[in-house]
């Protein structure tokens, strides 16, 4: 098992390895305390961990409670985080009681905002059962849900008070959910860490490794939270360098809204991440071996590269972005694998960066 320290302003642990569902009720007794717990999760993932995650809750002494939401980005609303709400008030639970929740970032990501504000905040633990959400959406303390005009536009930055990692779920994911988060595998080591980006060069992480070395497995995940536990440690609430784990997430998320989410979180993140270097090579801002690299990685770990949206419907889509300030927004740029930089860039600029990054290689001059 590995464990990791986020040194934040509410410290936390992050356990990384397998059998751990089994041994979730005494995790969270000694990281949480409390005398009742609610256990947030959907339709997917409830059927396959509730029971075991509830049992194991019961035997360290908590009054357990379940709620099931339905799967998918497009029921992490309001609707759903008051539900929980509603849920957490009638199970007659209290600041000093705790929220678990069981599932992928969808998850994490609408129980996390429950748990920051019921009475002003209570106990919150992350059972990430996804690779995406093992490797990122866990760890950092983000919590939102979405409205119509975009992604987590409402939400609170809230740190978990441990988060429990079993390798073992990821077993059970689609071939298509697992390949989802390793968009954010490739763009950690393209931000931090070109060791790793080699590595993955030479290994990509599949399903296929997973079912061949479920250890070699763990030992990347856990180099992925690492990158992330420094980044956030240095800027808990995203007010400088945090930004730099948004790379390819602004024409990403525009991705998303414009395919009705039918895409991915992850595959998105790769197509916004090829097209912004793509648009840096065209713009002299990196070499055409970073794009091609990156572009190379991602198509190895089965994520798409490309997109056929235009760049006035991308943009339109970005301009609900909450990195937006005014007519600029925050991008990350590219300067070479495992070196990236964050420029505040006009809108009108921004624009144009999008269309050089999803032309093709015929219409505009690589």
């Amino acid at each position: 098992m590995y464990t990791l320290d986020i040194d934040t302003e509410r410290p936390y642990r992050v356990l990384i390895g397998t059998l751990l569902l089994e041994q979730c009720g005494e995790i969270v007794r000694e990281a949480s305390g409390g005398s009742r717990a609610l256990i947030v999760t959907d339709t997917n993932v409830g059927a396959l961990y509730a029971a075991p995650v509830r049992r194991s809750l019961e035997e360290a002494g908590y009054e357990t409670s379940v709620h099931v939401f339905e799967a998918g980005e497009e029921h992490k609303r309001a609707e759903t985080y008051l539900a929980i709400l509603e849920d957490a008030a009638r199970h007659e639970m209290t600041r000093g009681d705790v929220i678990v929740a069981l599932g992928g970032g969808v998850v994490g990501d609408v129980a996390g905002f429950a748990a920051a504000t019921y009475m002003r905040g209570c106990h919150f633990v992350q059972v990430p059962t996804s690779l995406l959400a093992m490797v990122d959406s866990s760890v950092g303390g983000k919590t939102a849900i979405d409205l119509a005009c975009g992604k987590n536009l409402v939400g609170a930055f809230w740190q978990p008070d441990v988060v429990i990692a079993d390798v073992g779920c990821l077993a059970t994911l689609e071939p298509d959910q697992f390949i989802d988060g390793c968009g954010e595998v490739v763009k950690h080591a393209v931000i931090a860490d070109e060791e790793l980006f080699c590595e993955l060069e030479k290994t990509p992480l599949t399903r296929e490794l997973l079912l061949a070395d479920l250890s070699r497995v763990a030992y990347l995940i856990a180099r992925n939270i690492d990158i992330k536990r420094a980044v956030v440690s240095a800027d808990e609430r995203e007010a400088g360098v945090r930004k730099l784990l948004n790379f390819g997430h602004s024409i990403g998320h525009a991705v998303e809204a414009c395919s009705d989410f039918r895409l991915g979180h992850g595959a998105c993140v790769a197509i916004g991440m090829v097209a912004m270097a793509t648009a840096c090579v065209r713009t002299g801002l990196c070499e055409p071996s970073v794009r091609d690299r990156i572009r190379a990685l991602a198509a190895a770990h089965g994520l798409p590269t490309s997109c056929d949206f235009t760049a006035d419907e991308l943009y339109a889509a970005a301009l609900h972005d909450k990195k937006r300030s005014g007519d600029a927004i925050d991008l990350v740029l590219p300067e070479g694998i495992g070196t990236c930089r964050i420029a505040n860039v006009p809108l009108l600029e921004f624009k144009q960066l999008i269309a050089l990054g999803i032309e093709t290689e015929g219409s505009v001059e690589a």
